[in-house]
């Protein structure tokens, strides 16, 4: 159900996104830039609006949208249900799944922390 609401919702802000980029190129192209300073696209140089502009509201946009919106669906916790299965580093910079670290049948404690 979920991933459906997503599905619906992603696809009409790109309905829209490019109905709004077709009738006003230059006003979608100014909220786009405005977009790209959050992000910081647009302090390279040699990256300009014409090499990624273009993408935004397209079908490839579309199917990247979902793919991130439904991964994080996978990384999400609910009490009374199984733990999710994210991606985690360790300290020597491997990657790996967080059930990995299970043992038997003893419980996962995690402990987030952080240095300054």
């Amino acid at each position: 159900l979920q991933k459906t609401w997503i599905l619906l919702h992603v696809t009409a802000c790109v309905v829209v996104g490019k109905t709004l980029l077709i009738l006003f190129p230059e006003a979608m192209k100014r909220y786009i830039l405005k977009q790209g300073e959050k992000s910081r696209m647009n302090q390279n140089p040699k990256f300009s609006y014409e090499n990624w502009g273009p993408t935004f509201f397209s079908f490839k946009y579309l199917l990247f949208v979902l793919k991130v919106k439904w991964k994080r669906l996978e990384d999400e916790a609910y009490e009374g249900h199984p733990a999710p299965n994210t991606p985690v580093v360790t300290s020597n910079g491997e990657v790996r799944q967080l059930l990995d670290f299970m043992q038997d049948n003893r419980p996962l404690i995690l402990n987030f922390g952080s240095c300054t």
